[in-house]
């Protein structure tokens, strides 16, 4: 349903995404920011559920150079090592959160952003230092609490998984502690519930769940049960 398109950061540097059109009347804009693995078929086919429910999604590559081909697969564990290594290389500040200002300026608002793993911590930085947007997701941002000093500048939930084995328990108590009114939600189910790796189905469908009632209430519009 989605296709491939290219957008430009502020100071030019060209990159890929992926865009799905609404195909109900328009909830908003939702800014989809994937894990480490890039805008792999799971991303790309949230993107596409999402658009039947009304809501423009953009998924922009965070960190691959323009012309690289999206993920074919979910999970490639064989190259966890060098993705690991691209986002260090590519740096929160200096290529990621460019892309998803430049994704959020794609779109006419309201905007909302969202983002697992790699993504989710990406979404926390991007409540705290972007621009126009409505509401943010967070889904088992495993960086969150080394940023836990950086405040959201918007309607900000965040989800993490009690059994995961990569995001301890005190780092979550760390981010609570630091933001006491923020929503933490705590699922039965370990780290990317929301993936086909990990997935969790009731933990899934919870956090969604929670998360596009954020984005109903914060655009303006009642929150369905």
């Amino acid at each position: 349903m989605g296709a491939r398109i290219a957008l430009a950061c502020r100071d030019g540097g060209p990159f890929a995404a992926y865009h799905a059109p609404p195909l109900e009347a328009r909830r908003g804009g939702i800014v989809m920011l994937h894990a480490i693995w890039g805008v792999t078929p799971h991303i790309r086919q949230l993107s596409d559920s999402l658009a039947e429910q009304g809501y423009e999604v953009i998924a922009p590559s965070l960190m691959d150079a323009a012309d690289a081909d999206f993920p074919v697969e979910d999970l490639t564990p064989a190259i966890l090592d060098d993705r690991m290594a691209l986002g260090k290389l590519t740096g929160w500040g200096a290529t990621t959160l460019p892309r998803v200002q430049a994704a959020i300026d794609a779109l006419d608002g309201p905007v909302f952003v969202m983002g697992f793993c790699y993504g989710g911590t990406t979404a926390w930085l991007a409540a705290c230092r972007c621009d126009g947007v409505a509401a943010v997701s967070a889904f088992y941002g495993g960086d969150i609490a080394a940023y836990r000093d950086e405040t959201p500048k918007t309607a900000t939930i965040l989800h993490f998984g009690k059994t995961d084995s990569l995001i301890p328990m005190a780092d979550v108590d760390a981010i609570r502690d630091a933001h006491p009114e923020l929503p933490i939600y705590l699922y039965d189910a370990g780290h990317a519930f929301v993936a086909p790796s990990g997935h969790h189905p009731d933990s899934a469908r919870l956090a969604l769940l929670r998360t596009l009632q954020l984005f109903q209430r914060a655009g303006g519009g009642k929150a369905e049960n």
